[in-house]
């Protein structure tokens, strides 16, 4: 294959398509899977089981694949699915799941990942996330589609992070953040609705303004948040958007919930 560097260094088992462009002084290890038009561009390592998606591109000195950082990882066959079209810029480490978290770490389509994010195991991203520079998920951390993490800002593991939601940079995240929501600070607190990026994705101005109204009374000061949240299902009912965030809040989850400074 003439789109291949010949000072990469392929093992003969891995399936590369014939659209894959690999450059110089990348290492790619046998079960391994490049999709079509795959590029590697210089100096990359891809490990493991691990699949590639169409029209992915990789820069040097990214990390895809190898064993987790997790003391309990014994070796399992376990995979990292990478979808097609996505951003993986210098540094960016990537690692498969866990027997102790499904086996898989998944990433969706379109994604852009600055240098030096981090992926960890277990975890499940959503197509059009993006990660700054230094945003990292720790193991079993989910992140819905069109999320945002800052630079810098670091997740909490089993953490969840709704979609179109933002995380501002620097900040350490240890709860769950709604859809739609933003939060900042170390530890980080809800700090409203992710209003810059719901006008960017299209929302019209009659979903953002119940969206608001029922941020408020949601996270009223008055009542609990049980109280509230069943105020809030019952008085938006035919609005989807906001059942979303009803629907993430009631389900099952293992971190305590972003709230608020103060509430």
């Amino acid at each position: 294959m003439t789109n291949i560097h010949p000072s990469a260094v392929i093992d003969p088992k891995a399936e590369i398509a014939s659209s894959a462009i690999i450059g110089p002084f990348c290492v790619v290890g046998p079960d391994v899977k490049l999709g079509e038009s795959v590029e590697l561009v210089s100096h990359v390592a891809v490990a493991g089981r691990t699949t590639i998606g169409a029209g992915s591109r990789i820069f040097p000195f990214a990390s895809i694949g190898h064993r987790p950082q997790d003391l309990k990882y014994k070796g399992e066959p376990s995979t990292l699915e990478i979808g097609a079209n996505n951003q993986i810029r210098e540094h960016v480490t990537m690692n498969p799941g866990t027997e102790g978290g499904g086996m898989v770490t998944k990433v969706g389509d379109n994604c852009l990942f600055m240098a030096s994010a981090h992926v960890a195991h277990d975890c499940i991203l959503g197509d059009n996330v993006i990660m700054a520079n230094n945003a990292t998920l720790a193991g079993h951390v989910i992140v819905g589609e069109y999320a945002f993490l800052g630079g810098l800002s670091a997740v909490h593991q089993f953490v969840r992070i709704g979609r179109h939601a933002m995380i501002g940079g620097m900040s350490g995240v240890e709860a769950d953040v709604i859809p739609f929501g933003m939060v900042i600070g170390n530890r980080a607190y809800l700090n409203g609705l992710n209003i810059v990026g719901l006008k960017r994705r299209g929302f019209s101005r009659d979903d953002i303004h119940t969206l608001r109204n029922a941020y408020r009374l949601m996270f009223a000061p008055e009542g609990t948040l049980a109280e509230r949240l069943s105020d809030v299902e019952e008085q938006f009912k035919d609005h989807p958007v906001v059942m979303e965030i009803v629907a993430f809040i009631r389900s099952d989850s293992s971190r305590s919930l972003s709230t608020p400074n103060g509430s």
